[in-house]
């Protein structure tokens, strides 16, 4: 079982971040605290305050690592995994607290766990900080109060599920506090202040000091060693090939994440080492028989896999401490039954803590075995975010570049951090090493790693520049361009995250000419921009194109106060915006021009998407929705032009063509003109403007969450109607076949379709539900059902898409089979109010008013303040 102790983030203590996030209820003092639990017959756990006693002693341990001399750091880290395991066992502990709970009655079971979560929620002298001591705590009793089957258990479901995503909030809004603890970096020029968390370390030192804590798990740091001879026999990494890594995982099996992590490693067909502790498979009895347990299973997995099983102790106890009889039994009972789990377990030995003795040593030799080290570490049990781990672990390996990793399998962080890792060291050459029995060695079979891309925008800011105009003054006023360029607004700060305030918007009288370039040299000049910020930019309204005296075609965008008489004075040629995409400060630039003749953007040709190191290229790209002589289309539904109704579908998803939750320009490219020259008399454009390097603009898709239910909105007949044309002539997810589009210059290109990612089996679950709902959207149930059934055979748990599964069955009037949909989903996330409605719905038209009367019920008293009372209120009336 995880457990997610150690280094929380650093909160805010004026209580912002609990106060926001964490459940709201009354305060209460550890008294009344006390008194609650005696009226269930039992007393708060005590196993609470100890388990906040280590957590904060860790913080004190480790919360100024970076000036610590390298022995201090080493006893500090060991001492602080000691604390952990310490924390291991008073959670097991509690753990069995907790079970005894069912010789009381329901009342007095839920009311004992009121209490908990009362001390957890507002306990006295609690930090917000402190609360994340508490997290595996709460997440057993998720798993312990989804046992109960009653509405109060339920509720106290919810409200534990709440805490829960609160915590996981605190972590991820203070992100940098945590790496700011654990991340081993060179120091900056300028250090950042974060006074609120040194006012809890000042407060938690006035408790606690190192060298006390230390010195109580029985450390006294000596004067410099003479190094061991015998450290000689020991693998470090340091000696494998350039580029070399060889991955391994403590402490485990674990009855989940272990598994969750060999089946990443196999989608990304790279070995491991695993130190396996011996209680966690099995136990010796007194004649000196191996008993193996239910986790030996996964062990034989591993083996099976090709991974190695190693030694990691019997108990994880400090073998530095140990000797004699005890010693060899720590060391030859997990020997004995790895053997039985496997004759040819591999003779790896890795020393609990790293901590080791000369009579250690010894033994070892003398059982065939040899030590095994680490000099890269995750820290993984330690600190609590994954993107914090996989930084630290990158930046270790670009300072060693090779050596052997140290993670655990035992933390579902691991599990997140793992993929991110292997992503980069795939990516930037490394190979990975297995035991070969007499040492690590990269084979054959491992070279090839399938071919997976994962992409990370890594802006700092986003910023867009949208313009509609339809009421000229001198030109003929048109009908769709204001409403395009609010729809598009709309999408970049609903779909894609960009600040509202960072979206510039110009429509009809605003959109002079001097207002348009005062948005670019002004708004965005100046040292505004970064150079890691992206910028997009939109324009509907007219274009025109002049030809100059030496015969060559000058394209324009028109302002709404541009004199047709006057073109080449107060309209905007496609030159100036080409030097603007060239003098912006920023990463990315991307323009998009739903205007008449607004092919000619471009004096050259040409695009390269080179998405290795597209966080390094500068990226300059433009996107046309017609040639140099062409008007624009404005049939589109609801007012939009079809170019526009066209960048709508590609950005909700449409233009993801491999899958991989990003969106680069020349995807949108690649999906959009084909679509729109198919319906239209419009041949859009594409390519790099001056200046660019290669890089691509990149749109990351959110994935979606939305419960389908009786108030999900369905696209119209019209809007259906372009969709099923769009279907028939855009490029296909997944397809191979180059794909034909005009260059900025009026010339072909060919763009290489990229080919579809696999990914894991949570990330196929996620994009088979996203395609759900667009088919769900577009009334393609058929569609729609294959793709949230192809979902949950990827994760039988996913309570999303099995609720959307329902639905689809629900519209199709297949009411019994959609109530069984509703009843898997409520069985997966009993919280889950909208659940309880759509099974209401299902059960009234399959004629079961008294079920249905009980889950409409259960809705309103989970979402009691929610917009669809008032709905189920009437469903309620009309059941009498």
């Amino acid at each position: 079982m995880k457990f997610n102790y150690l280094i929380a983030a650093a909160i805010s203590l004026s209580g912002i971040a609990g106060a926001a996030y964490l459940y709201q209820s009354t305060p209460l003092g550890a008294a009344k605290v006390l008194a609650q639990a005696a009226d269930a017959q039992t007393e708060l756990p005590e196993e609470l305050p100890a388990l906040l006693k280590a957590y904060r002693q860790t913080i004190v341990l480790l919360a100024d690592e970076k000036t610590l001399n390298e022995k201090e750091r080493k006893e500090a880290i060991r001492v602080g995994s000691a604390l952990f395991h310490d924390n291991l066992a008073r959670l097991k502990k509690l753990e069995a607290r907790l079970e005894q709970t069912s010789s009381l009655s329901a009342s007095q079971r839920l009311s004992y766990v009121d209490g908990i979560l009362n001390y957890i929620e507002s306990g006295d002298n609690l930090y917000d900080a402190d609360r994340l001591a508490f997290r595996e705590v709460l997440t057993y009793l998720q798993r312990l109060v989804a046992k109960e089957q009653t509405l109060p258990a339920v509720k106290q479901h919810k409200r534990i599920s709440e805490d829960l995503s609160a915590l996981a909030e605190i972590e991820q809004n203070y992100d940098q506090e945590l790496k700011a603890i654990f991340a081993r970096f060179e120091t900056r020029s300028i250090e950042l202040k974060r006074e609120k968390w040194d006012d809890y370390l000042t407060k938690l030192r006035k408790i606690y000091q190192r060298e006390q804590i230390l010195k109580d798990y029985g450390v006294i740091l000596p004067y410099p060693e003479i190094p061991d001879a015998s450290a000689e026999k020991e693998i470090f990494g340091r000696g494998l090939p350039p580029k070399t890594v060889v991955l391994s995982f403590d402490d485990g099996p674990h009855a989940s994440y272990t598994q969750e992590i060999a089946a990443i490693l196999k989608q990304y067909n790279v070995p491991a080492v695993f130190f396996e502790v011996g209680r966690n498979v099995g136990s010796i009895d007194a004649q000196g028989k191996e008993k193996l347990n239910k986790n030996a299973d996964i062990s034989k997995s591993l083996k099976a896999a090709g991974h190695a099983l190693a030694n990691h102790s019997y108990s994880h106890a400090l073998l530095s401490k140990e000797s004699g009889d005890n010693l060899r039994a720590e060391i030859g009972q997990t020997d004995q039954l790895l053997k039985a789990i496997d004759p040819s377990r591999s003779p790896l030995f890795r020393f609990p803590y790293g901590a080791k003795n000369k009579e250690g040593m010894e033994l070892l030799s003398k059982l065939g075995l040899r030590s095994v080290m680490w000099n890269i570490d995750s820290l993984d049990w330690a600190d609590p975010v994954p993107n914090s781990i996989v930084e630290r672990v990158l930046s270790s390996v670009e300072k060693e570049q090779r050596g052997i990793i140290l993670f655990h399998d035992i933390h579902e962080r691991t599990v997140k951090a793992l993929p991110l890792v292997l992503d980069k060291l795939i990516a930037d050459g490394y190979r990975f090493a297995a035991w070969d029995g007499s040492e690590f060695k990269v084979g054959k079979e491992r070279q090839a790693a399938p071919e997976k891309v994962s992409l990370g925008s890594e802006y700092q800011d986003s910023w867009a520049v949208v313009i509609g105009i339809n009421d000229y003054q001198k030109w003929p006023k048109l009908q769709y361009a204001v409403q395009d360029a609010n729809a598009i607004r709309d999408t970049l700060i609903n779909r894609f995250g960009f600040a509202r305030e960072k979206v510039i918007t110009l429509s009809n009288a605003e959109a002079t000419r001097n207002h348009i370039l005062a948005a670019f040299h002004d708004q965005l000049g100046h040292g505004k921009l970064k150079k890691d910020d992206r910028v997009f930019i939109f324009f509907a309204g007219h274009g025109a194109t002049r030809q100059l005296s030496s015969g060559r075609n000058l394209g324009y965008i028109i302002p709404v106060d541009s004199d047709p008489a006057q073109l080449s004075v107060d309209a905007i040629p496609m030159t100036d915006l080409q030097n603007i995409a060239e003098n912006l400060q920023a990463k990315h630039v991307f323009f998009v021009m739903d205007a008449c003749y607004s092919g000619l953007g471009l004096t050259r040709g040409g695009n390269a998407a080179f998405l290795k190191d597209n966080a390094k290229r500068l990226g300059r790209q433009m996107l046309t929705a017609g040639g140099a002589d062409q008007l624009v289309a404005d049939g589109g539904p609801n007012g939009h032009s079809v170019f526009t109704w066209t960048l709508l579908q590609a950005l909700n998803g449409k233009a993801d063509l491999n899958g991989d939750g990003i969106i680069t320009a020349t995807e949108l490219a690649a999906y959009t003109a084909p679509a729109v020259a198919g319906m239209s008399a419009q041949t859009p454009a594409f390519g790099s403007l001056p200046g660019s390097e290669g890089g691509e603009f990149i749109f990351e898709l959110r994935a979606e969450t939305e419960y389908l239910s009786a108030k999900t909105n369905q696209l119209s007949s019209e809007e259906i109607a372009l969709n099923n044309k769009l279907s028939v002539v855009a490029a296909k997810p997944g397809s191979e076949a180059p794909i034909v589009i005009k260059n900025l210059n009026g010339g072909e290109q060919k763009i290489s379709a990229p080919k579809l990612v696999q990914g894991s089996s949570r990330q196929l679950a996620q994009r088979a539900n996203d395609q759900g709902l667009q088919f769900y959207k577009e009334k393609q149930y058929a569609e729609a059902e294959a793709a949230f059934t192809e979902a949950l055979k990827y994760r039988p748990d996913f309570a999303l898409a099995a609720n959307n599964l329902g639905f689809v069955y629900f519209k199709q009037q297949k009411y019994p089979e959609a109530a069984r949909w509703f009843e898997n989903t409520i069985s997966m996330d009993p919280s889950r109010a909208i659940a309880y409605m759509n099974l209401g719905d299902a059960l009234a038209r399959s004629a079961d008013k008294e079920k249905a009367r009980k889950a409409y019920q259960s809705y309103l008293e989970l979402a009691p303040n929610s917009s669809n009372v008032t709905y189920v209120r009437e469903a309620l009336k009309k059941l009498n």
